[in-house]
Protein backbone atom coordinates (compact mmCIF):
# COMPACT_ATOMS: atom_id res chain seq x y z
CA UNK A 1 0.00 0.00 0.00
CA UNK A 2 1.24 3.47 -0.99
CA UNK A 3 1.12 5.44 2.58
CA UNK A 4 -1.16 8.16 2.79
CA UNK A 5 -0.18 11.64 1.34
CA UNK A 6 1.16 13.89 3.68
CA UNK A 7 3.51 16.75 4.27
CA UNK A 8 7.35 16.44 3.20
CA UNK A 9 9.85 16.87 6.11
CA UNK A 10 10.67 20.12 5.08
CA UNK A 11 7.18 21.88 4.54
CA UNK A 12 6.55 20.49 8.40
CA UNK A 13 9.51 22.13 9.73
CA UNK A 14 8.73 26.07 7.91
CA UNK A 15 6.16 27.49 10.20
CA UNK A 16 4.70 30.04 7.39
CA UNK A 17 3.69 27.07 4.80
CA UNK A 18 -0.12 27.12 6.15
CA UNK A 19 -2.19 24.73 3.42
CA UNK A 20 -4.96 26.76 1.90
CA UNK A 21 -8.10 25.84 3.63
CA UNK A 22 -10.81 23.44 1.13
CA UNK A 23 -14.45 25.11 2.09
CA UNK A 24 -14.29 28.12 2.21
CA UNK A 25 -16.63 29.60 -0.44
CA UNK A 26 -17.21 33.12 1.29
CA UNK A 27 -13.98 34.21 0.51
CA UNK A 28 -12.25 33.07 -1.90
CA UNK A 29 -8.05 33.84 -2.11
CA UNK A 30 -7.82 36.96 -4.12
CA UNK A 31 -4.81 37.41 -6.13
CA UNK A 32 -2.57 39.73 -4.08
CA UNK A 33 0.92 41.02 -5.01
CA UNK A 34 4.01 39.22 -3.67
CA UNK A 35 4.60 39.91 -0.55
CA UNK A 36 8.10 41.78 -0.31
CA UNK A 37 11.15 40.14 0.94
CA UNK A 38 11.57 42.11 4.19
CA UNK A 39 7.73 40.97 5.20
CA UNK A 40 8.93 37.20 5.07
CA UNK A 41 12.31 37.58 6.32
CA UNK A 42 12.48 40.75 8.81
CA UNK A 43 16.14 39.97 9.27
CA UNK A 44 17.17 40.35 5.68
CA UNK A 45 16.75 44.03 6.02
CA UNK A 46 19.13 43.72 8.78
CA UNK A 47 21.57 41.96 7.34
CA UNK A 48 21.75 43.97 4.14
CA UNK A 49 22.31 47.35 5.96
CA UNK A 50 25.29 45.22 8.20
CA UNK A 51 26.77 44.71 4.44
CA UNK A 52 25.76 47.82 3.35
CA UNK A 53 28.62 50.58 5.15
CA UNK A 54 26.54 53.77 2.99
CA UNK A 55 23.37 52.72 4.38
CA UNK A 56 24.27 52.40 7.95
CA UNK A 57 26.01 55.49 7.91
CA UNK A 58 22.79 57.63 7.28
CA UNK A 59 20.06 57.57 9.75
CA UNK A 60 17.01 56.06 8.39
CA UNK A 61 15.24 60.23 9.04
CA UNK A 62 17.25 61.57 6.51
CA UNK A 63 16.67 64.23 3.78
CA UNK A 64 17.31 64.35 0.22
CA UNK A 65 20.50 66.93 -0.13
CA UNK A 66 19.51 70.32 -0.55
CA UNK A 67 19.87 72.24 -4.39
CA UNK A 68 22.70 74.47 -5.77
CA UNK A 69 23.01 77.34 -4.43
CA UNK A 70 21.69 80.79 -6.43
CA UNK A 71 24.96 81.43 -7.72
CA UNK A 72 25.56 78.82 -9.94
CA UNK A 73 21.84 78.95 -11.06
CA UNK A 74 20.29 82.40 -12.13
CA UNK A 75 16.96 82.82 -10.91
CA UNK A 76 13.91 83.10 -11.99
CA UNK A 77 13.16 86.78 -13.46
CA UNK A 78 12.12 89.05 -10.88
CA UNK A 79 9.06 90.81 -13.02
CA UNK A 80 8.21 92.88 -9.87
CA UNK A 81 11.30 94.98 -9.46
CA UNK A 82 11.46 95.39 -13.59
CA UNK A 83 7.78 96.54 -13.73
CA UNK A 84 8.88 98.99 -11.24
CA UNK A 85 11.69 100.31 -12.80
CA UNK A 86 9.23 100.43 -15.92
CA UNK A 87 7.17 102.43 -13.95
CA UNK A 88 10.07 104.68 -12.51
CA UNK A 89 11.23 105.35 -16.23
CA UNK A 90 7.48 106.12 -17.34
CA UNK A 91 7.30 109.12 -14.45
CA UNK A 92 10.94 110.67 -15.52
CA UNK A 93 9.55 110.54 -19.01
CA UNK A 94 6.10 111.13 -19.38
CA UNK A 95 6.05 111.75 -23.06
CA UNK A 96 7.63 107.84 -23.22
CA UNK A 97 4.95 106.08 -21.69
CA UNK A 98 2.97 104.98 -24.23
CA UNK A 99 6.29 103.39 -26.07
CA UNK A 100 7.39 101.87 -22.51
CA UNK A 101 4.17 100.30 -21.60
CA UNK A 102 3.67 98.88 -25.64
CA UNK A 103 6.71 96.60 -25.31
CA UNK A 104 6.19 92.79 -23.79
CA UNK A 105 9.02 91.68 -21.57
CA UNK A 106 10.30 87.78 -22.30
CA UNK A 107 13.08 86.76 -20.11
CA UNK A 108 15.96 84.91 -21.47
CA UNK A 109 19.15 83.72 -19.80
CA UNK A 110 20.73 84.09 -23.32
CA UNK A 111 20.39 87.83 -23.58
CA UNK A 112 23.47 89.72 -22.08
CA UNK A 113 21.32 92.21 -20.36
CA UNK A 114 18.58 93.76 -21.92
CA UNK A 115 17.31 93.58 -25.56
CA UNK A 116 14.83 94.54 -28.49
CA UNK A 117 13.55 92.75 -31.15
CA UNK A 118 11.93 94.77 -33.95
CA UNK A 119 8.41 93.64 -32.94
CA UNK A 120 8.41 95.38 -29.58
CA UNK A 121 9.45 92.78 -27.07
CA UNK A 122 11.67 93.22 -24.73
CA UNK A 123 14.22 90.10 -23.96
CA UNK A 124 15.68 90.51 -19.75
CA UNK A 125 18.60 88.47 -18.52
CA UNK A 126 17.16 87.26 -14.64
CA UNK A 127 20.66 87.85 -13.31
CA UNK A 128 20.90 91.17 -14.83
CA UNK A 129 17.86 92.61 -13.14
CA UNK A 130 18.73 90.90 -10.33
CA UNK A 131 21.82 92.89 -9.73
CA UNK A 132 20.74 96.20 -11.20
CA UNK A 133 19.28 99.47 -9.13
CA UNK A 134 16.21 99.88 -9.93
CA UNK A 135 16.73 103.27 -10.96
CA UNK A 136 19.67 102.00 -13.42
CA UNK A 137 16.76 99.32 -14.86
CA UNK A 138 14.57 102.71 -16.02
CA UNK A 139 17.47 104.30 -17.84
CA UNK A 140 17.58 100.99 -19.81
CA UNK A 141 14.38 100.92 -20.21
CA UNK A 142 14.35 104.32 -22.23
CA UNK A 143 17.66 103.38 -23.61
CA UNK A 144 16.13 100.18 -25.04
CA UNK A 145 12.70 101.87 -26.45
CA UNK A 146 14.69 104.54 -27.70
CA UNK A 147 16.06 102.20 -30.20
CA UNK A 148 12.44 101.04 -31.71
CA UNK A 149 11.21 104.91 -31.75
CA UNK A 150 14.37 106.46 -33.69
CA UNK A 151 13.98 103.23 -36.01
CA UNK A 152 17.69 102.32 -36.15
CA UNK A 153 16.76 99.38 -38.15
CA UNK A 154 15.79 100.64 -40.47
CA UNK A 155 18.51 103.78 -40.84
CA UNK A 156 21.25 101.25 -39.63
CA UNK A 157 20.24 99.45 -43.09
CA UNK A 158 19.80 102.51 -45.28
CA UNK A 159 23.40 102.92 -43.96
CA UNK A 160 24.82 99.83 -44.68
CA UNK A 161 23.28 99.46 -48.11
CA UNK A 162 25.17 102.78 -49.01
CA UNK A 163 28.26 102.09 -47.61
CA UNK A 164 28.25 98.52 -48.30
CA UNK A 165 29.68 97.34 -44.40
CA UNK A 166 27.52 94.27 -43.76
CA UNK A 167 29.99 92.64 -41.39
CA UNK A 168 29.41 91.48 -37.34
CA UNK A 169 32.36 94.34 -36.59
CA UNK A 170 30.22 96.79 -39.24
CA UNK A 171 26.97 95.91 -37.11
CA UNK A 172 28.57 96.14 -34.18
CA UNK A 173 29.79 99.76 -34.75
CA UNK A 174 26.26 100.59 -35.96
CA UNK A 175 25.23 99.50 -32.57
CA UNK A 176 28.03 101.84 -30.67
CA UNK A 177 27.05 104.64 -32.95
CA UNK A 178 23.09 104.44 -32.34
CA UNK A 179 23.97 103.88 -28.40
CA UNK A 180 25.78 107.21 -28.48
CA UNK A 181 23.05 108.98 -29.87
CA UNK A 182 20.58 107.91 -27.49
CA UNK A 183 22.65 108.83 -24.62
CA UNK A 184 23.48 112.00 -25.39
CA UNK A 185 20.01 113.29 -24.03
CA UNK A 186 18.92 110.17 -22.37
CA UNK A 187 19.98 110.53 -18.74
CA UNK A 188 19.55 113.24 -16.04
CA UNK A 189 16.42 114.54 -14.50
CA UNK A 190 15.65 111.07 -12.14
CA UNK A 191 17.35 108.76 -14.54
CA UNK A 192 21.12 107.73 -13.50
CA UNK A 193 23.51 107.02 -16.31
CA UNK A 194 23.79 103.26 -15.77
CA UNK A 195 27.06 101.72 -15.31
CA UNK A 196 28.69 101.06 -18.46
CA UNK A 197 26.55 103.15 -20.79
CA UNK A 198 28.42 104.03 -24.14
CA UNK A 199 28.65 107.70 -24.54
CA UNK A 200 30.25 109.92 -27.25
CA UNK A 201 32.54 111.46 -24.37
CA UNK A 202 34.24 107.83 -24.12
CA UNK A 203 35.42 107.87 -27.98
CA UNK A 204 36.49 112.10 -27.33
CA UNK A 205 33.40 112.96 -29.81
CA UNK A 206 31.38 116.35 -29.68
CA UNK A 207 27.78 114.96 -28.50
CA UNK A 208 24.46 116.05 -30.03
CA UNK A 209 25.28 113.93 -33.23
CA UNK A 210 22.85 112.09 -35.27
CA UNK A 211 23.69 107.80 -35.16
CA UNK A 212 24.86 108.50 -39.44
CA UNK A 213 27.45 111.53 -38.12
CA UNK A 214 28.73 109.30 -35.12
CA UNK A 215 29.55 106.66 -37.65
CA UNK A 216 31.50 108.98 -39.88
CA UNK A 217 33.91 109.54 -36.55
CA UNK A 218 33.74 105.96 -34.39
CA UNK A 219 36.34 103.86 -36.06
CA UNK A 220 37.66 100.24 -35.42
CA UNK A 221 40.61 99.22 -33.49
CA UNK A 222 41.45 98.39 -30.08
CA UNK A 223 39.47 100.45 -28.54
CA UNK A 224 36.07 99.48 -29.99
CA UNK A 225 37.37 95.98 -29.05
CA UNK A 226 36.01 96.47 -25.56
CA UNK A 227 32.65 96.77 -26.09
CA UNK A 228 32.35 93.76 -27.67
CA UNK A 229 30.01 92.56 -25.32
CA UNK A 230 27.49 95.32 -26.85
CA UNK A 231 24.27 93.99 -28.26
CA UNK A 232 21.19 95.80 -27.72
CA UNK A 233 19.31 93.34 -30.00
CA UNK A 234 17.90 92.75 -33.74
CA UNK A 235 15.91 96.04 -33.41
CA UNK A 236 19.33 97.22 -34.58
CA UNK A 237 20.64 95.41 -37.23
CA UNK A 238 17.52 93.09 -38.19
CA UNK A 239 20.04 89.84 -37.50
CA UNK A 240 18.14 87.06 -35.26
CA UNK A 241 19.33 86.13 -31.84
CA UNK A 242 19.53 83.22 -30.00
CA UNK A 243 16.94 84.42 -28.08
CA UNK A 244 14.55 86.10 -30.48
CA UNK A 245 11.29 84.20 -30.72
CA UNK A 246 11.16 86.12 -34.39
CA UNK A 247 8.24 87.19 -36.84
CA UNK A 248 6.33 83.64 -36.14
CA UNK A 249 6.48 84.65 -32.28
CA UNK A 250 3.39 85.56 -29.57
CA UNK A 251 3.44 89.23 -28.82
CA UNK A 252 4.54 91.17 -31.25
CA UNK A 253 2.78 94.63 -32.89
CA UNK A 254 1.70 94.70 -35.89
CA UNK A 255 3.08 97.52 -38.33
CA UNK A 256 0.35 99.39 -37.94
CA UNK A 257 0.60 99.48 -34.05
CA UNK A 258 4.08 100.31 -34.09
CA UNK A 259 3.39 103.35 -35.78
CA UNK A 260 0.67 104.18 -33.80
CA UNK A 261 2.33 104.15 -30.80
CA UNK A 262 5.05 106.48 -32.54
CA UNK A 263 2.36 108.44 -33.59
CA UNK A 264 1.19 108.79 -29.89
CA UNK A 265 4.83 109.40 -28.69
CA UNK A 266 5.58 111.98 -31.04
CA UNK A 267 2.27 113.74 -30.16
CA UNK A 268 3.29 113.74 -26.59
CA UNK A 269 6.60 115.46 -27.59
CA UNK A 270 4.88 118.21 -29.27
CA UNK A 271 2.09 118.78 -26.31
CA UNK A 272 4.87 119.88 -23.68
CA UNK A 273 7.81 121.08 -25.45
CA UNK A 274 9.21 122.84 -23.47
CA UNK A 275 10.57 119.80 -21.25
CA UNK A 276 11.82 117.29 -23.89
CA UNK A 277 15.45 117.77 -25.54
CA UNK A 278 16.45 118.74 -28.66
CA UNK A 279 17.05 115.22 -29.80
CA UNK A 280 13.67 113.98 -29.29
CA UNK A 281 11.98 117.29 -30.56
CA UNK A 282 14.17 116.89 -33.62
CA UNK A 283 12.62 113.70 -33.88
CA UNK A 284 8.90 114.39 -32.85
CA UNK A 285 8.96 116.68 -35.94
CA UNK A 286 10.19 114.24 -38.45
CA UNK A 287 8.50 110.97 -37.41
CA UNK A 288 6.01 111.33 -39.86
CA UNK A 289 7.01 114.32 -41.71
CA UNK A 290 10.71 113.24 -42.91
CA UNK A 291 12.99 115.15 -44.34
CA UNK A 292 12.62 115.78 -48.28
CA UNK A 293 15.51 116.93 -50.65
CA UNK A 294 13.88 120.30 -51.10
CA UNK A 295 16.13 121.86 -53.09
CA UNK A 296 16.01 118.52 -55.72
CA UNK A 297 12.37 119.41 -55.32
CA UNK A 298 12.08 123.00 -56.05
CA UNK A 299 14.68 123.14 -58.73
CA UNK A 300 12.09 119.85 -60.50
CA UNK A 301 8.84 121.86 -59.35
CA UNK A 302 10.50 124.70 -61.09
CA UNK A 303 11.58 122.49 -64.40
CA UNK A 304 8.26 121.12 -64.88
CA UNK A 305 6.38 124.73 -64.73
CA UNK A 306 8.77 125.84 -67.32
CA UNK A 307 8.44 122.61 -69.46
CA UNK A 308 4.68 123.11 -69.37
CA UNK A 309 2.48 123.46 -72.25
CA UNK A 310 2.36 127.11 -73.31
CA UNK A 311 5.45 128.14 -71.82
CA UNK A 312 8.57 129.03 -73.47
CA UNK A 313 6.86 129.05 -76.85
CA UNK A 314 6.15 131.55 -79.87
CA UNK A 315 6.38 131.51 -83.43
CA UNK A 316 9.15 133.19 -85.28
CA UNK A 317 10.07 134.22 -88.74
CA UNK A 318 13.96 132.78 -88.35
CA UNK A 319 12.78 129.97 -89.25
CA UNK A 320 10.74 128.95 -91.61
CA UNK A 321 8.07 126.74 -91.23
CA UNK A 322 8.23 123.18 -92.70
CA UNK A 323 4.26 123.95 -94.00
CA UNK A 324 5.75 126.93 -96.39
CA UNK A 325 5.95 124.93 -99.10
CA UNK A 326 1.99 124.08 -99.62
CA UNK A 327 1.65 127.74 -99.73
CA UNK A 328 3.20 129.08 -102.69
CA UNK A 329 4.43 132.33 -102.67
CA UNK A 330 4.03 132.48 -98.46
CA UNK A 331 6.43 132.16 -95.92
CA UNK A 332 4.94 130.77 -93.09
CA UNK A 333 6.25 131.21 -89.36
CA UNK A 334 7.56 128.13 -87.41
CA UNK A 335 7.16 127.10 -83.96
CA UNK A 336 10.42 128.01 -81.94
CA UNK A 337 10.65 126.89 -77.92
CA UNK A 338 12.86 129.24 -76.19
CA UNK A 339 14.06 128.95 -72.55
CA UNK A 340 11.25 130.21 -70.26
CA UNK A 341 12.16 133.66 -68.20
CA UNK A 342 11.64 133.15 -64.56
CA UNK A 343 10.78 135.94 -61.95
CA UNK A 344 11.68 134.76 -57.87
CA UNK A 345 9.62 137.04 -55.14
CA UNK A 346 11.51 136.72 -52.31
CA UNK A 347 9.79 137.37 -49.02
CA UNK A 348 11.71 140.29 -47.20
CA UNK A 349 9.34 141.65 -44.68
CA UNK A 350 10.25 141.55 -40.97
CA UNK A 351 8.79 137.73 -40.25
CA UNK A 352 11.81 136.29 -42.63
CA UNK A 353 15.20 135.42 -40.76
CA UNK A 354 18.57 136.62 -42.23
CA UNK A 355 19.46 132.79 -42.26
CA UNK A 356 16.06 132.44 -44.27
CA UNK A 357 16.62 135.04 -46.35
CA UNK A 358 20.39 133.14 -46.95
CA UNK A 359 18.67 130.57 -48.18
CA UNK A 360 16.75 132.11 -50.71
CA UNK A 361 19.69 133.48 -52.13
CA UNK A 362 21.16 129.68 -52.43
CA UNK A 363 18.02 129.01 -53.91
CA UNK A 364 17.94 131.47 -56.40
CA UNK A 365 21.21 130.25 -58.06
CA UNK A 366 19.71 126.65 -57.47
CA UNK A 367 16.75 128.20 -59.93
CA UNK A 368 19.17 129.47 -62.16
CA UNK A 369 21.01 126.56 -62.67
CA UNK A 370 17.73 124.32 -63.14
CA UNK A 371 16.57 126.90 -66.16
CA UNK A 372 19.79 125.91 -68.12
CA UNK A 373 21.96 128.55 -66.57
CA UNK A 374 20.80 131.73 -68.46
CA UNK A 375 20.95 134.28 -65.59
CA UNK A 376 19.70 136.90 -67.65
CA UNK A 377 16.26 134.95 -67.85
CA UNK A 378 15.98 135.20 -63.98
CA UNK A 379 14.81 138.38 -62.23
CA UNK A 380 14.64 139.21 -58.36
CA UNK A 381 11.34 140.84 -57.18
CA UNK A 382 11.73 141.93 -53.55
CA UNK A 383 8.34 142.24 -51.62
CA UNK A 384 7.10 143.23 -48.37
CA UNK A 385 4.15 145.41 -48.00
CA UNK A 386 5.35 146.59 -51.33
CA UNK A 387 7.17 145.46 -54.62
CA UNK A 388 10.49 146.72 -55.79
CA UNK A 389 11.25 146.21 -59.35
CA UNK A 390 12.35 143.31 -61.30
CA UNK A 391 15.90 142.99 -61.83
CA UNK A 392 17.57 140.83 -63.58
CA UNK A 393 19.93 138.46 -61.74
CA UNK A 394 23.73 138.92 -62.04
CA UNK A 395 25.08 137.43 -59.24
CA UNK A 396 23.40 136.01 -56.17
CA UNK A 397 25.69 137.99 -54.06
CA UNK A 398 25.41 141.21 -55.97
CA UNK A 399 20.95 140.88 -55.20
CA UNK A 400 19.64 143.33 -53.04
CA UNK A 401 17.02 142.12 -50.55
CA UNK A 402 14.72 145.11 -48.88
CA UNK A 403 12.46 145.39 -46.68
CA UNK A 404 11.49 144.52 -43.48
CA UNK A 405 7.69 145.57 -43.14
CA UNK A 406 4.44 143.96 -43.29
CA UNK A 407 3.98 141.09 -46.00
CA UNK A 408 1.49 141.59 -48.86
CA UNK A 409 2.91 138.89 -52.26
CA UNK A 410 0.01 139.80 -53.86
CA UNK A 411 1.72 143.04 -54.95
CA UNK A 412 4.67 141.21 -55.86
CA UNK A 413 2.58 138.91 -58.05
CA UNK A 414 1.20 142.16 -59.43
CA UNK A 415 4.75 143.85 -60.11
CA UNK A 416 5.98 140.59 -61.58
CA UNK A 417 3.07 140.10 -64.60
CA UNK A 418 3.53 143.96 -65.14
CA UNK A 419 6.84 143.36 -65.99
CA UNK A 420 8.37 143.05 -69.57
CA UNK A 421 9.21 140.33 -71.06
CA UNK A 422 6.48 138.69 -69.05
CA UNK A 423 7.61 135.74 -67.03
CA UNK A 424 6.93 132.14 -67.98
CA UNK A 425 7.32 131.10 -64.28
CA UNK A 426 6.95 132.78 -60.85
CA UNK A 427 8.60 131.30 -58.14
CA UNK A 428 7.63 133.14 -54.62
CA UNK A 429 9.71 132.29 -51.39
CA UNK A 430 8.38 133.43 -48.05
CA UNK A 431 7.78 132.08 -45.02
CA UNK A 432 3.57 132.45 -45.77
CA UNK A 433 2.64 135.22 -43.73
CA UNK A 434 0.86 136.60 -46.47
CA UNK A 435 -2.45 137.12 -48.30
CA UNK A 436 -2.59 135.77 -51.70
CA UNK A 437 -4.18 136.41 -54.97
CA UNK A 438 -7.59 135.39 -55.32
CA UNK A 439 -6.94 134.13 -58.54
CA UNK A 440 -4.23 132.04 -60.60
CA UNK A 441 -1.68 134.21 -62.40
CA UNK A 442 -1.49 133.18 -66.11
CA UNK A 443 1.77 131.54 -65.46
CA UNK A 444 3.02 128.50 -63.84
CA UNK A 445 3.02 129.40 -59.99
CA UNK A 446 5.60 127.80 -57.40
CA UNK A 447 5.70 128.75 -54.01
CA UNK A 448 8.40 127.93 -51.55
CA UNK A 449 7.49 127.86 -47.71
CA UNK A 450 10.26 128.12 -45.22
CA UNK A 451 10.10 125.72 -42.47
CA UNK A 452 9.29 126.74 -39.14
CA UNK A 453 7.21 125.90 -36.16
CA UNK A 454 3.76 127.42 -35.53
CA UNK A 455 3.54 130.54 -33.93
CA UNK A 456 0.73 132.60 -32.00
CA UNK A 457 0.76 136.46 -32.72
CA UNK A 458 0.31 137.84 -29.67
CA UNK A 459 -1.45 140.99 -30.43
CA UNK A 460 -3.88 139.00 -31.98
CA UNK A 461 -4.02 135.01 -30.86
CA UNK A 462 -6.77 134.32 -33.56
CA UNK A 463 -5.01 134.83 -36.29
CA UNK A 464 -4.05 132.12 -38.43
CA UNK A 465 -2.53 132.93 -42.08
CA UNK A 466 -4.08 132.00 -45.20
CA UNK A 467 -3.04 128.31 -46.77
CA UNK A 468 -0.66 128.18 -50.10
CA UNK A 469 -3.41 128.75 -52.91
CA UNK A 470 -4.08 125.12 -54.68
CA UNK A 471 -3.37 126.83 -58.09
CA UNK A 472 0.42 126.36 -56.96
CA UNK A 473 3.11 124.00 -56.38
CA UNK A 474 4.34 124.23 -52.79
CA UNK A 475 7.06 123.14 -51.67
CA UNK A 476 8.64 122.88 -48.11
CA UNK A 477 12.00 124.55 -47.67
CA UNK A 478 14.59 123.68 -45.02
Amino acid sequence: MTPPAGPAPEAQAAPTARPTPRLMPRRPAPAPTPPSPEALNPGASDAQEASDPQATSAPATEQPAPPAPAAEVPPDLDFDKLYAARLLAARARPYLASALFALHVVPSRHVPTMAVDPYWRCYAAPAFVASTPVEELASVWVHEVSHLLRDHLGRGEKYAREHDEHGPAERLRRNIAADCEINDDAFGHGLPVPKGAVTAHRFGIPHGLLMEEYLEKIRLGPFTERFKWLDCGSALDGHGRAWDLGPGGSWKLSPHERDAVRFRVAEGIKGRPGDVPEGWRRWAEEAFHPPQPWRQLLGAAVRAAAAGGGTGGDYSYGRPGRRSSSVPGAVLPSLRRTPPRVCVIVDTSGSVSDAELGSALLEIAAISAAVGGRRDLVGVLACDAAADAVRPLTAAHDIALIGGGGTDLREGFHRALRSRPSPDVIVALTDGQTPWPSHAPPCRSVIGLFRRPPRINEDNPEYRPDAPPDWARVVTIG
